[in-house]
């Protein structure tokens, strides 16, 4: 009886050695797209705004240089600082000092 209590605690040692948690991405991705998703907000928030409160009136405002010209950019850098995350190897320098 006892060489299968043993077989079974082997088993469970395994499968815990096994489930070991591997995220997809590394520390750094995760701070390159939190940078990345703080430049996105940032965008939106200074896209927003300028609207009127009468809708018969105009406000010239809302085609300002930070609406048209700077929030869209903010806007694709940050899209560009996800994707740079998600390509980013973070086992890169691990690699090349081996």
């Amino acid at each position: 009886m006892q060489p299968n209590i043993i077989v079974i605690v082997m088993g469970e040692k395994k499968r815990k050695e096994s489930a070991n948690n591997n995220f997809i991405f590394g520390k750094k991705n995760y701070k390159f797209m939190l940078i990345g998703l703080g430049i996105i907000a940032l965008g939106f928030i200074l896209m927003s705004g300028g609207g009127s409160d009468d809708p018969n009136v105009f406000n010239p405002e809302i085609f300002n240089w930070r609406r048209i010209r700077l929030a869209p950019t903010l806007v694709l850098i940050g899209f560009g600082v996800q994707v740079y995350a998600i390509l980013l190897n973070p086992d890169k320098s691990k690699n090349s000092k081996s």
